[in-house]
């Protein structure tokens, strides 16, 4: 008999938690609602980690990192979902954890995800944040593979905006490749390859005339050649 009654508790303790896990969730999902309404951006974040907990749910894990990901939070981004490499990964998770590590500088781990992404897609301009992680990782042979890619994959209008001066600015794509090119061809052979890297600056200034990181990176080059120069007449 008390085995019955034990047993008849229990059954009514999980029925009550199920209705008040049930009213928490239906309570979180109005408070999401209005959060959007209002565009809450943290009210959205909070609602959307209580349904998680309340109810879990790869999708809306991968939104959450998403909205992170949106307001620069590239680390909370990445504790949401993870940094691991996961074939099951939605097209979400694989932007979020390429953007999120690219921004963290992370570069290497960054790769793998960014070559998912072209996998799928054949996005010139997802060559280029190839080719410029490849870059500044020093991997020359990878990084000229992407841009060549990139070039041959350039869609008509396509433009790579840059954020280093105080009002951002937008390029061709093509110019944008012929500065990553000048870049590689400068770091296989900083010696015999100068001439050849400004020349690649000169056609991405031809392009695009207001392309303030070739205009600097030209400058730089010009400068330590004409260095050279003087010092070379000298001897």
């Amino acid at each position: 008999m008390k085995h019955i009654i034990y047993l008849s508790i229990f059954c009514f303790s999980l029925s009550l938690t199920a209705q008040n896990n049930d009213a928490l969730i239906k309570h979180y999902e109005a408070y999401y609602q209005q959060m959007q309404m209002q565009g809450d951006v943290q009210g959205i974040i909070n609602a959307m980690t209580h349904l998680n907990i309340l109810k879990p749910s790869e999708a809306r894990k991968d939104t959450l990192a998403y909205i992170y990901l949106q307001n620069n939070k590239f680390s909370q981004a990445l504790n949401t979902i993870g940094i691991d490499n996961n074939d099951s990964d939605s097209d979400i998770a694989i932007e979020v954890k390429a953007v999120a590590l690219k921004n963290l500088g992370e570069f290497e781990r960054a790769i793998p995800f960014y070559t998912k992404i072209y996998n799928k897609t054949k996005n010139a301009l997802v060559a280029y944040e190839i080719a410029e992680l490849n870059l500044n990782i020093n991997n020359l042979t990878q990084a000229k593979a992407y841009v060549n890619l990139g070039i041959t994959g350039i869609k008509e209008k396509q433009g790579k905006t840059y954020y280093e001066t105080q009002q951002p600015y937008t390029v061709p794509l093509k110019a944008a490749f012929n500065y990553l090119d000048a870049l590689v061809k400068y770091n296989q052979d900083k010696a015999a390859n100068i001439d050849l890297a400004i020349k690649k600056l000169d056609e991405a200034l031809a392009l695009a005339p207001n392309f303030n990181m070739a205009s600097l990176a030209k400058n730089a080059l010009t400068q330590q050649k004409a260095a050279k120069t003087t010092t070379e007449t000298k001897e």
